[in-house]
């Protein structure tokens, strides 16, 4: 469990934040908002102001990273790449979350590294790491900037017959539904959004197609929408393309492997970040992913649980 709680021990009474930067090594700011968050407890309550002091024994909720084993697909001197699993969150959503991506960036390459972007739960690939707080400042920057190309393979229901460019506004949908909780559609009073989409191989006997696709926006779901908004939903996407029941059960944790099978076409979301490329520190980098997406993909097809 990377979230462990450990007993601790002022001598004199002191601000709660400096005993954190003193004795443990973090900033105030990063000291300051784990308070906040509730990660300090004094007799077994949640300390929530950040100016609060402490003096004798308290509990501080740590994160002490464990590793499976991933292994880097790529690396350099300020940062890392990993070759994420499908089902691997890249942080932990709780925490009881028992493992992450972040883990094994920790793990691996010390407190200070830190995931630079995020990919779905679902979508397998590649995600780019900095291993410290400098390279972490000017990857993101580098992200808000639009100065990365990703590129995505996906496998879709039916027949794409020749590349096309779709510029769909984007809405994160609010309403009172459970149904809503991760859904984004095409609206007009969304953000802009747009994706270029280009087929690389059709299987007639699944009448599905291979897509490369190339965001040059990065909205939530955004190629998931998109391919669903022109008639060619993701293979194995529990959401976009699916009846509210289903819908409802996924999100619940219902849906069994069978039934998802058999309502999406697959057991996971059939999505693949396969490319990224970008230049940093004055060095072009085209990273591709090692992983046989199609190989994986048709296996996953044929799962049967």
């Amino acid at each position: 469990m990377p979230f462990v709680i450990k007993k601790m021990y002022a001598k004199k009474r002191q601000k709660a934040f400096l005993y954190l930067v003193n004795e443990l090594g973090y900033s105030q700011r990063e000291a300051q908002r784990f308070i906040s968050k509730g990660r300090l407890l004094v007799d077994g309550e949640k300390m929530l102001k950040t100016a609060g002091e402490i003096e004798g024994e308290f509990e501080f909720i740590y994160f002490e990273p464990i590793t499976k084993g991933l292994v880097p697909t790529f690396e350099e001197e300020e940062f890392v790449v990993f070759d994420k699993p499908s089902g691997l969150l890249v942080h932990p959503q709780t925490k009881k979350t028992p493992y992450s991506l972040i883990d094994e960036l920790k793990f691996q390459f010390g407190r200070d590294a830190n995931i630079a972007h995020r990919i779905d739960q679902e979508t397998s690939g590649l995600v780019l790491c900095a291993k410290n707080k400098e390279s972490e400042r000017d990857i993101k920057m580098m992200f808000q900037e639009r100065e990365m190309q990703k590129k995505y393979l996906a496998l879709v229901h039916g027949e794409m017959q020749e590349e096309l460019c779709v510029e769909a506004p984007l809405l994160r949908f609010q309403a009172e539904s459970a149904l809503v909780r991760m859904v984004v559609k095409v609206d007009a009073t969304g953000k802009p959004s747009k994706t270029d989409f280009k087929p690389l191989k059709y299987f007639a006997d699944k009448n599905m197609t291979l897509v490369e696709c190339s965001p040059h926006t990065g909205r939530q779901h955004q190629i998931r929408v998109h391919l669903f908004h022109i008639g060619h939903p993701i293979v194995g996407d529990p959401i976009y393309g699916q009846s509210e029941e289903n819908i409802i059960r996924f999100l619940d944790r219902e849906l069994t492997p069978q039934e998802r099978i058999n309502s999406s076409g697959a057991t996971r979301l059939l999505l693949h970040a396969s490319e990224l490329e970008f230049e940093l520190y004055d060095k072009i980098y085209h990273i591709k992913s090692k992983i046989n997406f199609e190989k994986v993909a048709m296996q996953s097809l044929c799962e049967k649980m």
